[in-house]
């Protein structure tokens, strides 16, 4: 079964707003999530920088031997990032569906702040029902 370990979204300046584990085996504290995060951001950015391409958006997927990092960054600079199991399949669709429930649950609502963390339980509640679905329609395949 293929399966999502955390889910990060970050700001545009590389602040961890949003931070949620799905059962990964090593359960991290909140100092080793605001470090991964902080790397990843520096990582992307280098990238976008350092790339021979023009126009490169930085780093989409980064694959390692024990988990897959994939990563969407909107047109405003916010990221978000999910660490899933190795070749699992059409997490680009998963994370732009993310970004519309943020759209929808967050930036709609009228006592959120931009730029700080995120505490909406329907935005939580939305994104585990999307992560289930996935992984029924995953297995079903």
């Amino acid at each position: 079964m293929a399966a999502i370990y955390n889910l990060y979204i970050i700001n545009k300046s590389g602040g961890l707003i949003f931070y949620k584990d799905y059962g990964s085996a090593g359960r991290m504290d909140t100092n080793d999530s605001l470090r991964v995060a902080s790397l990843w951001h520096s990582m992307h950015a280098i990238s976008q920088q350092l790339s021979p391409v023009l126009g490169c958006a930085g780093i989409d997927l980064l694959e390692a031997d024990n988990f897959d990092l994939h990563c969407f960054q909107s047109l405003t600079g916010t990221k978000f990032f999910v660490v899933c199991e190795p070749g699992t399949l059409h997490m680009e669709n998963l994370l732009k569906y993310m970004y519309e429930l943020y759209t929808d649950y967050v930036l709609k609502n009228p006592f959120y702040e931009m730029e700080m963390p995120i505490r909406c339980e329907l935005f939580e509640i939305s994104l585990s029902q999307a992560i289930q679905k996935d992984r029924v329609a995953l297995l079903g395949r």
